[in-house]
């Protein structure tokens, strides 16, 4: 692209670059430089818990000579199943400067899904919960596992929570776990009184060395690690600073409700906190009640989010009685942001709310709009720096014109290496210049500005979460009695869309909607489960048979619209 075809640059303000210098070095030092800068300065807050910048560092330090001490060597893989807590902070950052390769794991799994993930990735050490350690201990047999660290929310709590929250668990869950240290399980405490922290520093190449995989879905509906460098993370997080450029360094308080887990809570959450010596408040799951409460009291400024998140909230019967005057500026991802949620929030918290876009593949921003500049309503915005973006006609590497339809095809320092494990689905997406295919649907207009309009993929995006229907389908076609599946997703007011499972029975059976429903819970996460089933005689298909799912999402916005006309 030429300059002049950058339209976007016009927009930038003084203080954000069209292109940017950046470190070229280990993701993991940024926490060891705030350790420096910061160590007496709160770096976390769990719970009622607090830990500085130095305790979180001299813990990482303990984790990373203890997993050293037992194998780990560079690029060993290791995955962490865990939620927002100190220990997916400080575990992610262990594994960084012990010179393994984090696989971040969904709490959620369902075993066969945790046990795909493990043996795709080939890790070697799993970091979870106490309450999923049997899922863990149980695909240990059939996966490269050698070790199993355990840790719980109670390590971390203050007292007498600590006390009180194993019966309160035991209510929640039905379970009460208590593994022992032992050859090939261990205790996150015992890791902590008895690892010294003199782990041996790794000599890491930023721009070659994999930093995390990151799984997500592909063509062919299975999920694939996408391999993302240090500096890959790193320059996307720099980018993060520099558009947030009003945010001033080891002052800001960030909600940590976005999932570490998932690409984007890992890097506009931890990773830029980290870089920037803010302190977050790690909320391990989503309670509307709980976070309007730690908004008040705890005073964030910063509070990355999804649009289900800002709907739950702004929709609380309760949300007059709380102060929520702190928040400053939020960037919401993951699904479109509407915009009269965005002019709600913003009225109600006096605060910047704007949209931006990107892709695990992608660290994962490439797009936002200005949170103090020009924004255009319905927009993902426009590129970051050193972002180039461009809409592609579709099937061709043909550029489109203003206005046109076309493929969203992106291009930068944040872009991933390719997928583990599988070059020729690297290669579909991703050109030898670097050009990479989003696979979404949408166009620029003459200002610069980018608007997705539709998926070329069959995703699925509920309430945040990507679900592949393949991935569903799969389990269905497993049961004894449905001879055919096929999975979309429909329109949902909060979760901008919700699964829906149309079934052809096999002859002779009277498989019941909650007879599958019980079956599905058993087999996947809660949040790929179908919300709706539909039992029909025959499915659409090709002359050769494939199933016609557009046909099927054609139905059911056509449905949609009558009843709204009604």
């Amino acid at each position: 692209m030429t300059s002049f075809q950058r339209p976007w640059h016009k927009h930038y303000p003084p203080e954000i670059p069209a292109t940017m210098e950046y470190d070229h070095r280990p993701l993991h030092e940024y926490l060891e430089e705030s350790a420096t800068r910061y160590g007496e300065k709160k770096a976390l807050y769990f719970m009622g818990k607090e830990l500085t910048y130095k305790e979180v560092h001299e813990q990482a330090k303990m984790v990373a000579s203890y997993l050293q001490d037992l194998g780990l060597e560079k690029g060993d893989r290791v995955s962490i199943m865990l939620p927002n807590c100190p220990q997916s902070v400080i575990a992610y950052y262990a594994i960084l400067m012990a010179g393994g390769i984090v696989v971040q794991t969904n709490p959620l799994y369902m075993e066969r899904e945790l046990e795909y993930q493990l043996k795709d990735s080939g890790a070697k050490m799993i970091i979870c919960l106490d309450i999923l350690y049997p899922k863990a201990a149980n695909v240990k047999g059939n996966t490269s596992l050698e070790h199993i660290v355990v840790t719980g929310v109670k390590d971390y709590l203050p007292f007498p929570k600590n006390k009180i929250y194993p019966f309160i668990q035991k209510r929640q869950y039905q379970v009460l776990v208590k593994p022992e240290q032992s050859k090939d399980t261990h205790l996150w405490k015992h890791i902590l009184d008895k690892s010294d922290g003199n782990y041996t520093p790794v000599e890491v190449d930023p721009e070659e060395d994999l930093a995390l995989l990151q799984y997500t879905g592909g063509t062919t509906g299975f999920p694939k690690g996408v391999m993302l460098t240090h500096f890959n993370l790193v320059v996307n997080t720099l980018m993060s600073k520099r558009w947030l450029y009003k945010c001033e360094e080891g002052k800001e308080v960030v909600l940590a409700i976005l999932p570490f887990f998932h690409v984007y809570g890992m890097t506009s959450v931890m990773n830029l906190s980290v870089m920037m010596g803010n302190k977050m408040i790690l909320m391990p799951k989503f309670e509307p009640e709980d976070v309007l409460k730690v908004i008040e009291k705890q005073r964030p400024t910063l509070f990355p989010g999804a649009p289900t998140i800002y709907i739950a909230l702004l929709n609380h019967p309760d949300l007059k009685k709380y102060d929520l005057s702190s928040i400053e500026a939020c960037i919401s991802g993951s699904a479109p942001l509407p915009v009269e949620v965005q002019e709600r929030f913003e009225e109600v918290t006096g605060g910047k709310l704007v949209e931006g876009y990107g892709l695990t593949e992608t660290s994962p921003v490439t797009h936002s709009n200005l949170v103090w500049g020009h924004r255009q309503s319905g927009s993902i915005g426009i590129p970051w720096p050193d972002t180039d973006a461009k809409i592609f006609r579709m099937e061709s590497d043909e550029e489109a014109p203003f206005g046109e339809i076309g493929e969203i095809v992106v291009k930068g320092p944040q872009v991933m290496r390719g997928y583990w494990n599988r070059p020729e689905e690297t290669a579909q997406v991703l050109s030898e210049d670097g050009w990479f295919r989003t696979g979404d649907m949408g166009y620029m207009n003459e200002d610069g500005y980018f608007f997705v309009v539709d998926r070329k993929k069959d995703m699925i995006i509920a309430g945040g979460y990507n679900i592949y229907p393949r991935e569903v389908e799969e389990v269905l076609y497993e049961h004894s009695e449905v001879q055919e599946a096929v999975i979309v997703g429909i329109p949902d007011p909060y979760r901008g869309e919700t699964v829906k499972a149309f079934i052809v029975k096999k002859q002779g059976s009277d498989i019941t909607e909650d007879e599958l429903n019980e079956y599905c819970r058993k087999n996947m996460a809660a949040y790929k489960v179908p919300r709706i089933y539909e039992f029909r005689d025959e499915l659409p298909k090709t002359a050769v048979g494939k199933i016609l799912r557009r046909k099927l999402v054609e139905e059911e916005k056509q449905k949609l619209e009558e009843s709204e006309s009604v």
